[in-house]
């Protein structure tokens, strides 16, 4: 256990697939159930979209995406250089009481992120966004 894996992430969606890749990599390596595998995906996920589609406005970017895989938790941090924004308070509530024809689009994956992860923290420093992940064995 103690495994550590750092991939720098072009803002395309189909970068994506790699890095997923590399997370089941990873996973069966570590022996990682199932469900943290599929966890651990989709915060990447929810987190790399919002990244791709709302932190460089007109440019084209990168993030870096570091799991560090211990014996009891995975810890993820995610760094990139975009518009500053702290996923875990900047981010409205979405509406959880309409029906899906009545809510507006968007909004859930955010939401997903911060009552998915186990722990989270988010930093701005040195104009970078630093957001870290914990999920939980």
């Amino acid at each position: 256990m103690g495994v550590k894996l750092s991939l720098k992430v072009e803002s395309r969606r189909e970068e994506l697939d790699r890095v997923f890749a590399a997370i089941e990599d990873v996973g069966q390596r570590e022996r990682w159930p199932s469900d943290l595998t599929f966890k651990v995906k989709l915060l990447i996920e929810e987190i790399g979209i919002n990244i791709m589609d709302h932190a460089y406005l007109d440019s084209e970017g990168e993030f870096e995406v570091t799991l560090t895989s211990e014996a009891d938790a995975v810890t993820i941090e995610i760094l990139d250089d975009g518009q500053p924004f702290d996923p875990l308070e900047d981010a409205p509530i979405p509406d959880l009481d309409s029906t899906v024809e009545g809510r507006d689009i968007g909004g859930l994956g955010l939401h997903l992120v911060r009552t998915m992860a186990d722990e989270s923290s988010y930093q701005r420093r040195e104009g970078k966004n630093r957001l870290t992940l914990v999920a939980r064995r």
